[in-house]
Order: C-alpha cells, then structure tokens, then sequence
C-alpha cells in the first residue's frame, strides 16, 4: 500500500512549486484533485501531457469566479485532508476560498500556502520568481564564477527545493498534529524563507569566518580546486569532489597529481596554481579515456551528463531514477521514479497512474457531484492546449 493512501488533498492551480508538492503528494498515494483554471494555464504552460508535475492526479476545470463553482470546491475542501494553493496574498481570501471560509467547514483542514515572500512582510504582496526570492535570500549571490554575474541555478534552490519541499514537509507536519488534535493550520510556506534555509551550512561557515564573499572563492562554490568542473579535450567535462583527505588522495592517484604543489590541499595560496595544473591534465584527454579514473570508488570523479544523456547511465538505469522512451512522433519522453523510496513500499507504474475513477472513489461525494467531476476531468484531459 502506497505511505499516503488515505490522504486526500485538493491542489488549486498553479505553476511550479506548488504542482511540485502535489506530485511529490500523488506519487506516493494521496489521493489528489487538482483544480484547474478555465481554459488552462497561458502559453501552454502547464500542458498536461507533457508536464511531469501534472501527472498522477486529474485536472478539474472550475471558474472560481462563479458563486457555483465555488461551492462544488468548497465541497472537496469539506472532504478533504489537505488543501495547497500558490496565490498571491488575498486572492484566495477574495475568491471565497481563503482559510476562514474553509477551516470553517473543515477544522482538521491543513491549509498549505505557497508563495515567494510569505503572507506577511512588506514584500508580500510583490509580484516574481525563483530569481527574485533567491536574490534575496543570499543564494543567488553565491552561484557563478568570479567576477561575472551570478547565475541562476535553474529553478532549484527556490521553487522546489525552497519552496515546493519545504511546502511538502510543512502540510505532513500539520497533517500529523491535527490526526491526533483535530486541529488544522495554515501553513505559510514562503520561498524565500525556505531557501535561506538551505543556505544553513553556508551561513554556519560565514559564521566561523572561513566564508568568503567573493564568488569563487570558497569550498563548494568551484574555488576548491579539489571541488569543481574541469573541460576535457573534447570539450566535455569531469566533476570533481574530493574534500576528504582519503578522497582527494584517490584522485590525486586517478588522475596522476605527484607533484607537491598538491600536497598541502587546505592552503588557499597554492589553489589558483592547482586549479591551473588540474585543468591542463584533465584537457590532454578526451572524456573517454578518463572512465578508468571515473571507475575508481574513492576518486569522486563523475562525468557531467546532459540531460538526453542521464537516463542510460548504467547506475540511473539500475535504479530507473530517470527514465526516456520514445515517442510515436520521434522525440523523447523522459519520466523520474518518485523520490524517496521507502523499501517496504515500492510504487509500480500502475500505482502512479490511477485512474480519475479510481482517485473519486476515495473521496465521499454525493454520486451526482462525482459524476459531474469525472465529466469535467475528462473534458479538460482532451483540450487542446496551445504551445
């Protein structure tokens, strides 16, 4: 049996972060009912049939601008264990959905709010993105090479890691207290906080003043040369992150570092000079004539794979963490494996992909209305969305 079987959770529309935590919810059971918008969301974003944040749930089309609408909501929410929603502060409140309205109805309901800058705070009510939370949080800062602009690391660090997991780890929290309290809550699950709060090792190490401010500069940051990228002749690239005295020793060997220049790997003074001497080694060669290094358990080296490329890797295909087939009009289909694993509890394709049937049958709804949102479900799976 799937770990969140019996979880019922009703998702209002949105992008990134907050469809994020609904798969991460649906993949290991929930039961979750995702509330569309009318016409789907602009530009195609969003499309379910490409979207893998969309899949394992149905997409139910409602105008929440229609008092009607807005009461066939207010039912699932009656029903439901969790609701998560990615508006600006407010909207939900002036759609009729906002957690007085809904915890009145359901007070064991856990309420989860995803946004940028929290419900409070003088930014809160700012319009951005992934970029503009991580600027603020220090993230971005540290991301890039010297003397450059910083970098935006995808959207990582905000919208999944600081926003959509931090979202995910909240709503269970307060879903375990009101099993045994009775009581909801409202969790304000902000993406600025959320990523500053991955930024907790590199703050400690600014703390004990061994952090520099320079980009560039420090440990995990590509200053180490001992932890960074490196081209290889044919302009692919090794990863290497041997901090650990055994480490750095293994691929010391792996790679052919004699020289005492390598010898003292802690003395800042010399990086510049070993980054120099590392790169011109790992450069005489193409990647594949590195694969004995790579080989070695101890080294730390790994090859830095595309995307098109991960999925047949030999360790990711053993354990199918990404996956690629083919589509019937020649492109590729890439798919993930639900993460974390619990060894007691393997989820099977079949287990992520139940029917919209098999995911009403969970909820207790008068037949009518179920009916009703199996139509609806339906009709929004065939529309056409524009890309």
């Amino acid at each position: 049996m799937a770990i969140l079987k019996g979880l019922r959770v009703v998702e209002l529309d949105a992008i990134g972060p907050t469809p994020f935590c609904g798969k991460l919810l649906a993949d290991h059971g929930a039961s979750v009912i995702r509330i569309g918008r009318a016409g789907g969301q602009p530009n195609g974003i969003g499309a379910p049939g490409e979207d893998l944040l969309l899949q394992g749930r149905p997409t139910i089309a409602f105008d929440l601008k229609d008092h009607r609408d807005v009461q066939q909501v207010l039912t699932l929410v009656t029903a439901a264990d969790v609701l998560i929603e990615g508006y600006r502060p407010g909207v939900m409140e002036r759609l009729g959905l906002g957690p007085s309205e809904c915890l009145a109805r359901n007070p064991a309901l856990v309420y989860g709010r995803m946004t940028g800058y929290g419900q409070r705070g003088p930014l809160a009510a700012y319009a951005g993105h992934d970029i503009n939370y991580i600027a603020l949080s220090g993230a971005l800062h540290a991301v890039g090479v010297p003397d450059r602009p910083p970098q935006p690391p995808l959207s990582l660090v905000g919208d999944f890691g600081g926003g959509g997991m931090l979202l995910a780890f909240g709503i269970l929290a307060a879903r375990l207290r009101a099993m045994t309290t009775g009581r909801g809550e409202v969790v304000d699950a902000a993406i600025i906080d959320g990523s500053a709060q991955l930024l907790g090792l590199t703050y400690g190490w600014l703390n004990a003043g061994v952090w520099s401010q320079r980009r560039g500069d420090n440990i995990l940051d590509g200053g180490a040369p001992f932890y960074r990228t490196y081209a290889t002749q044919d302009g692919q690239y090794l990863a290497v992150g041997a901090i650990e005295p055994k480490f750095y020793a293994a691929f010391r060997r792996s790679i052919g570092l004699a020289d005492s220049l390598f010898d003292a790997q802690w003395d800042r003074s010399k990086w510049s000079a070993m980054r120099a001497a590392i790169a011109s080694v790992i450069a005489s060669k193409p990647l594949r004539d590195w694969t004995t290094a790579i080989s070695d358990p101890d080294a730390c080296l790994s090859p830095v794979l595309r995307f098109d490329e991960v999925a047949t890797h030999a360790h990711i295909s053993a354990r199918e963490t990404v996956t690629r087939t083919a589509n019937g009009d020649g492109r590729q289909r890439y798919d993930y494996r639900p993460a974390p694993r619990f060894l007691s509890d393997e989820i099977s394709p079949s287990a992520r992909n139940r029917t919209t049937a098999e995911i009403l049958a969970d909820w207790p709804l008068a037949e009518d209305l179920r009916k009703a949102l199996q139509e609806r479900a339906e009709a929004a799976s065939q529309r056409s969305v524009p890309r």
